[in-house]
Order: structure tokens, then C-alpha cells, then sequence
């Protein structure tokens, strides 16, 4: 049943793409979304649509008794990551796990090795599913998406299950930031929620980064390269400066752990004449985000004295914040969740987000909404892996937390 949908959805692409100004960035998003949105009418879920900004929603309504309980929403993103190919995906599973090097045969020098994958050991027996060497996998999110949809399914096929009303959200071009960019909140009307989005086993996640963008804009002096002496400031030349007068020990995405924040270049555009850098500045605690924005300051200062002719700017856009500012405010979002984890078995794990979902922004937007594991490992990349297990497990948390927000 979840297999069978997973190995269904990561076969159709849908790679979000950050340079677009469309909302959703790519129409083919849109392709998974019919998808589900009939798959969720079928199932009886009358008002199951998808918008014209890409967002799927759905209703399953309260049972009988129910309908005063808190109103419940689950959230996945469709999208996949622009980091790797999402075309012509060709998803393999493997069976019986036993520890075994996962040689992928489109490309045989990608080995999914225990020694190089976190969780992994822990997976002997279980069916593994991998792409073919070529390509991500598409479980960051889809297996999130697999483990809703067969929540849905089961308590549609148990009327016995009781719960209050529960929505379903499937968002579009959460990879690339804009996941929640047009969420009609009203028409979501929920108490709170849980993204379905994370990694290790038994994972909930309460706490993610606050983060910025930053730009860097150079205006530099042009001039014909035979005659340019005296004249001439570079602007690829200023922006390497400014690129080699970064942290080499520290503030890097590549030297930072846990709970360190960091500022990190993400994509550069140059020409002799003017030039673009941007960059993602990251921490959990928000009011660092300043002192990360006034290093990128004093590192312009520094530079700025050898090209006077020269203009370089620097601008902060806000992206997103710590969703824990949001939750330790609605404790009971949290508890609810990790005692569904424990009633079906497993050991919760709370932890932090390197990073964000869409939970991060909807936490501020009026939805409390923590990470909840979904079974997707090494995401972004052609060594993406799932367990069928884990997303089997996820799926199982899902109703669980139904079950219990319905008491």
C-alpha cells in the first residue's frame, strides 16, 4: 500500500527551481498534485483540490462524537531538490536489508555503504529503497507525502479509529524557501499541525535554525583591458576578495555543528563590470543573525579601501525564524506527539533542525507546527535512501496523534 504509492509519486518529477518567479516555480509540481488530489477525492475527501498556486488541501472530517476536537494538519511538500536531477527517477528496492554495499547500476561508483550512512545499521531487515545511481530519490518529501496519504487511507478504511477533523497540506517549492509563500490560512483552519519531514528514526523536532539571506552587490569601474591601468576595479576581482576574507576556521557550514551557526556564499554572479554574491546566514538563537550580517559588514570595510572608485552594498532579507519561540508557547503540540511516538513503539527523540520546513514558517504564520520523522535519509543527493519500515511508522504516528487529539 505505501510502497506501492511511494515507488508511484518519486517517479514524477518535480524539482522546484529557485530562479523562477513563478508561484509554483515549476508547473510540473503541479503533476503530483493532481495525483493526490484525485487519489484524496477517491478516498472520500470531498473537498480534496488542488489551487492554482500548487497547494494541495484536503479535509478528513471529525467522526461521529468528534467534531469538537482540536483540528489537526499534516503537511508535506511535493517538491524535490534542485541540488540533483529529479528527471526520469527509476526507484529500486531492496528487500531484506543485510548490511550489505547498495551498489546503484546506472552509475556503479554510487555505493550506499553502512560506514557512510547515520541509521542505516539500524535497518537490518528492512526493504530499502534507493534511486538508480543517476538521480535523487525524491523521498525528501514524498515519503512524508506516502506516510499521509496512508494515514488518510487507514483511518478512511477503520471508521473505528476515532478522530477530530484532520487537514492535509501538500505544499509546492519548499526546497527553495517560498513553501508556504501562498497558504490560504484561513482556508486551512487548523489548531496546529506536524510537517512530516524528517530524518532519523523516531525523530520530532521542535527547534530549527532562524535564518536570513544576505546580498552583496558590487558596482566596480569597467574599462577596455589595453588601456585600463589606473582605471580599472574589478568587480570579480572584489568579490573574490571578499569570498577569500570569509572565516576559514569557523562561521562555515563545513567547520559548524549542533547548535553553531554559520554564514555561508550559496551562488555568485560576476562580470568586470558589476557583480553579485549571496548568502544564507543561519543560527538558532535569532538575535545572532546580526552579528553574522555585521561580519559580512566589517569584511566590506575591509575590502572597500582598495577599490575606492568602486560601490558595494549589502542588504539582509528576513527568510525565516526558530519555530521553538512558536512552540514552547503550545507545549501540548509537542506532548501530543511524543506520546503517539511512544504508543506505537517507538522511543521519541527530540531534536534540532539544522535547517528548516515549512513548519518553521507556518509556527509563525498561527499554525504550531514541530518535525515529525518520515523515514528519508541523505537527502538532496544520487544516496538518498528510504525505509519502508520507518515511512511505514510515520504513517502509524499520524493516526496515532488523531487518535489521541480526538481524547
Amino acid at each position: 500500500m505505501l510502497l506501492d504509492r511511494f515507488l508511484r509519486y518519486v517517479q514524477i518529477d518535480t524539482q522546484s527551481d529557485a530562479h523562477s518567479p513563478t508561484q509554483p516555480s515549476t508547473m510540473k509540481q503541479k503533476d503530483l498534485g493532481k495525483v493526490l488530489a484525485q487519489e484524496l477525492l477517491d478516498l472520500g475527501l470531498e473537498d480534496a483540490h488542488l489551487d492554482e498556486h500548487g497547494y494541495v488541501y484536503a479535509t478528513l472530517p471529525a467522526t461521529p462524537g468528534k467534531e469538537g476536537a482540536p483540528v489537526i494538519c499534516f503537511c508535506s511538500h511535493m517538491d524535490t531538490s534542485p541540488d540533483a536531477s529529479g528527471k526520469d527517477v527509476k526507484p529500486l528496492v531492496h528487500k531484506n536489508y543485510q548490511g550489505q554495499d547498495l551498489v546503484l547500476p546506472d552509475d556503479p561508483s554510487i555505493v550506499i555503504r553502512m560506514a557512510d550512512h547515520a541509521g542505516l545499521d539500524q535497518c537490518i531487515g528492512h526493504t530499502i529503497i534507493t534511486a538508480s545511481g543517476t538521480t535523487l530519490l525524491g523521498a525528501d518529501n514524498k515519503s512524508g507525502v506516502a506516510a499521509i496519504m496512508t494515514a488518510v487511507e487507514t483511518m478512511v478504511n477503520n471508521p473505528g479509529i476515532e478522530h477530530g477533523r484532520v487537514r492535509i497540506l501538500f505544499t509546492p517549492d519548499e526546497e527553495i524557501g517560498r513553501g508556504v509563500n501562498a497558504v490560504d490560512m484561513d482556508k486551512l483552519a487548523a489548531d496546529f499541525g506536524y510537517t512530516i519531514d524528517g530524518e532519523e528514526f523516531g525523530s520530532l523536532q521542535d527547534e530549527t535554525f532562524s535564518a536570513d539571506g544576505a546580498r552583496i552587490t558590487i558596482t566596480g569601474v569597467s574599462a577596455h583591458p589595453g588601456m585600463a591601468k589606473g582605471h580599472m576595479e574589478n568587480s570579480i576581482k572584489i568579490a573574490a576578495d571578499i569570498i577569500a576574507a570569509l572565516p576559514k576556521d569557523r562561521l562555515s557550514p563545513e567547520t559548524t555543528e549542533g547548535k553553531e551557526g554559520f554564514l555561508h556564499p550559496v551562488e555568485m554572479e560576476a562580470k568586470a563590470e558589476s557583480a553579485r554574491i549571496d548568502f544564507i546566514l543561519r543560527d538558532f538563537d535569532t538575535a545572532k543573525l546580526t552579528d553574522l550580517a555585521n561580519d559580512l559588514a566589517d569584511i566590506i570595510i575591509a575590502v572597500a579601501p582598495n577599490y575606492p572608485n568602486s560601490e558595494i552594498k549589502l542588504s539582509i532579507t528576513e527568510q525565516y525564524r526558530n519555530m521553538k519561540e512558536v512552540l514552547d508557547e503550545h507545549p501540548h503540540v509537542m506532548a501530543l506527539a511524543e506520546t503517539a511516538i511512544r504508543n506505537v513503539g517507538i522511543t521519541p527523540k527530540p531534536d534540532s533542525i539544522r535547517g528548516g520546513t515549512d513548519g518553521s514558517r507556518l509556527s509563525f504564520m498561527g499554525l504550531p507546527c514541530p518535525n515529525i520523522f518520515a523515514g528519508e535519509h541523505a537527502f538532496h543527493s544520487k544516496y538518498e535512501w528510504a525505509s519502508l519500515e520507518e515511512m511505514e511508522a510515520a504513517a502509524k504516528v499520524v493516526v496515532e496523534i488523531c487518535r489521541l487529539g480526538a481524547e
